[in-house]
């Protein structure tokens, strides 16, 4: 943890402000193209892109909506043919900005794109204050207080009302939601390539929905999930999000840097491609374990924008203030990690292509020595033969020694978890007891690891406490019934 508290303070009374600008939405013949336009006055301009891909059965609703013809830019005035797409666009703004304000943490954010509300305003500095916790206790911000840390001006009071247009309907969740004549309507589910977009997709394709999968700047894993679930290539969307240099520069020359909550990034982004291709349901594959805190006795968590409260939040802000949005909510909410695991472990056409770890994104490999591939390799141990741990992963994790520190992490021995989308501390022992106790009884000698977890007490502890997990269930979701019911039946011991 480095204590950056100097930089904080020198860079906010050196750039005081920090401007959202505009964006511009190019409509192409086969993509939608927005170019936010942000400043830091005094140090740097940023235009990052986002590149989403229109429907091939949409010709007809491109030229009646946007108007036929070559490329075209539109300005963001609210003058366009689809104000609710603009308004999800310039939210989506809201939530890239953040990436570039916390290069110097401006106290003064103005919005020159569009308008909020006072509410809104609090809205907004709620996420960007939860959802920069990690990037605040990383940095060692301690003077960072959400009543003072930024002040949100707009040049106006409100953006424009939006009411059900011609053809909209009422979806089954009680919201309006758009529907495009020439696509029925469907699931989106945002695939990250690891094992809990794979059960979501499992589950929804045994309910016999209509899926369309989402994905944010394709590779190997992204793409080899989507294959394995059946998504033909017009049934995936694939989006391109690209980061603007100057931001990859002021980082490399010791600006404030850190996690941002990408996850709310993804929410805001999937309610735009769920509109252009009229898809009534967004369903995410976060678990009830994203709502532990990362620092223990604090409220700092790197899966703040996977939490329930997050997601409660933006289901409401879209109902609210984007009403005709797709309904927002996580398939895999009520489970656990563990629950998931255990799940996915049957999912065995999955095993080969799937890919969760951070370090290893780039090359789509699992490095085999962070924390993201331990929680990994440890939560599938009861599932799973050493033999299929060790084909997945490529090696044996728990005969190295080197990784015994962040065993202690995972597991509460130490008070700070990785900085990692990982489960809860208890869950996490639970599998390791279960797999403990397995490996024992099939007479097999305990790597390392293992060993060394049962000289430091835990192992007599959860051995007592025995597994609560199979039968886990967590009634805080925004689960529709019509899917409830088979998520408890699938993953949910009685």
């Amino acid at each position: 943890m480095e204590n950056n508290t100097k930089k904080y303070e020198e860079f906010r009374n050196q750039y005081p402000e920090f401007i959202y600008h505009s964006y511009e939405i190019t409509d192409g013949k086969d993509s939608l193209t927005v170019t936010y336009h942000f400043e830091i006055p005094g140090l740097a301009r940023f235009a990052p892109v986002w590149t989403f891909p229109k429907p091939k059965t949409a010709k007809r609703r491109e030229q009646e909506s946007w108007g036929a013809g070559s490329d075209k830019e539109l300005d963001c005035s609210g003058s366009g043919a689809d104000p609710l797409l603009e308004k999800m666009i310039f939210s989506l703004g809201m939530t890239e900005l953040v990436s570039y304000w916390k290069i110097t943490c401006s106290p003064l954010v103005r919005v020159e794109a569009g308008g909020l509300t006072a509410r809104q305003i609090d809205w907004w500095k709620d996420l960007y204050f939860n959802g920069l916790g990690e990037f605040f206790y990383v940095n060692g911000i301690r003077e960072a207080e959400i009543s003072g840390f930024m002040d949100i001006r707009t040049e106006d009071g409100s953006l424009p009302d939006i009411s059900a247009e011609d053809g909209s309907m009422q979806s089954a969740a009680g919201t309006q939601a758009h529907r495009n004549p020439d696509s029925p309507a469907g699931v989106l589910v945002p695939i990250g390539g690891g094992k809990d977009s794979a059960v979501t997709l499992e589950l929804l394709k045994e309910a016999g929905e209509n899926i369309v999968g989402y994905i944010i700047n394709p590779r190997g894993a992204t793409l080899h999930t989507a294959e394995k679930a059946g998504l033909s290539k017009d049934r995936v969307i694939c989006v391109r999000r690209t980061l603007d240099k100057n931001m990859l520069e002021l980082n490399k020359q010791g600006f404030l840097n850190g996690h941002t909550p990408f996850s709310a990034i993804v929410a805001f982004s999937s309610l735009v491609a769920a509109r252009l291709y009229g898809l009534s349901w967004i369903a995410l594959s976060n678990e009830s374990s994203a709502n532990e805190s990362t620092v223990l006795g604090s409220t700092v968590n790197h899966q703040y924008s996977k939490s329930f409260r997050f997601e409660k939040d933006f289901h409401d802000y879209a109902k609210e203030y984007l009403p005709g949005s797709a309904y927002y909510f996580s398939l895999l909410r009520p489970l656990s990690e563990f629950q998931i695991a255990r799940y996915f472990a049957g999912c065995r056409d999955y095993h080969p292509v799937f890919r969760s770890c951070n370090a290893g994104s780039k090359t789509d490999e699992w490095c085999g020595h962070c924390p993201k591939c331990l929680f990994v390799y440890l939560i599938l141990s009861p599932f799973l033969s050493p033999g299929e741990l060790a084909e997945i992963f490529g090696r044996d994790m728990l005969e190295d020694e080197s990784l015994r520190d962040t065993l202690e992490k995972l597991t509460g021995i130490q008070e700070e978890k990785p900085f990692e989308c990982v489960g809860s501390r208890s869950e996490i022992n639970t599998a390791i007891v279960m797999t403990i106790q397995k490996w024992e009884k099939e007479g097999r000698k305990l790597p390392l690891l293992l060993e060394y977890y049962k000289t430091t007490g835990l192992y007599e502890r959860y051995a007592e406490e025995g597994d609560h997990y199979s039968t886990y269930y967590d009634p805080e979701n925004l689960v529709p019934e019509k899917w409830l019911a088979l998520v408890k039946e699938r993953c949910v011991r009685k």
